[in-house]
């Protein structure tokens, strides 16, 4: 990345958290966007707590997805799992043949209002390019590394853990990075179901015709997709770089 580029992420990265913090100083900015004296400035709600709830609501289910996407990608590549993989393919690929509104449908009535819906869409929706990158991975790792590593007397779990795993990570942390920039977006439909996040920005601007308060929520949810795909993709990088392993996937 250029010094230009660091340069302008760096500085929307202190206008947002300087945005979220004190809100109020940016009021000028967006009072042309409103009608009839409403409030330039979303004001039913903290804006760095709903930050906070938002990202706390998308790492969560990040977590879960990561840890079953990838055990899951581990199972089917091992001779005594090919047979799942059709199997895990379409249980993984649900969360994307329903619309994560029809999954929250789903999971109220089970579940009840509140977090536990919004956790359950985005676990699901999360889930499938995980999969398919640690599928991807794990299968790309060249037979003659493998027949090395057998030959140097290391086990299965061994040559799982010291050789396909660490081969596989830049393909497996670039899935969790896609999984994650897609959830930023997909977790404010979570508000609908009174899950704490900037989707109540968004919807009491649609609700109230605030042109101000839908700008602040997708500003502020946009900004954060893209500080969170940069951040992650230099943490792919310099974590690749020091294990030996070459440019991260991108």
């Amino acid at each position: 990345m250029s010094r230009r580029a660091v340069m302008i992420r760096l500085t929307a990265l202190i206008m947002l958290l300087a945005f979220i913090s004190a809100p109020n100083l940016f009021a000028p900015v967006f009072e042309p966007l409103t009608t009839n004296n409403a409030p330039a400035i979303y004001n039913q709600g903290n804006l760095l707590f709903l930050t906070m709830a938002h990202l706390g609501t998308v790492f969560s289910a990040a977590l879960a997805s990561t840890l079953v996407a990838v055990l899951l990608g581990v199972l089917v590549t091992r001779p005594s799992g090919v047979e799942f993989l059709p199997l895990s393919r379409s249980l993984v690929s649900i969360g994307q043949t329903f619309p994560p509104v029809a999954v929250l449908a789903i999971a109220v009535p089970l579940v009840g209002f509140g977090e536990k819906p919004t956790l359950i869409a985005l676990f699901l929706y999360g889930l499938l390019p995980i999969f398919e990158n640690t599928l991807t991975g794990l299968t790309q790792v060249s037979p003659l590394t493998l027949d090395a590593a057998k030959g140097m007397g290391m086990g299965p779990t061994r040559r799982l853990y010291e050789v396909e795993l660490p081969l596989a990570l830049p393909v497996i942390l670039a899935g969790i990075r896609l999984s994650v920039v897609i959830n930023l977006g997909t977790a404010t439909i979570g508000s609908t179901v009174a899950a704490k996040g900037l989707g109540e920005v968004i919807i009491a601007g649609l609700q109230s015709n605030n042109t101000a308060f839908i700008l602040q929520g997708g500003l502020v949810v946009a900004l954060l997709a893209v500080l969170i795909h940069d951040g992650l993709m230099m943490f792919e990088r310099l974590l690749v770089r020091r294990l030996g392993l070459g440019p991260a996937a991108a």
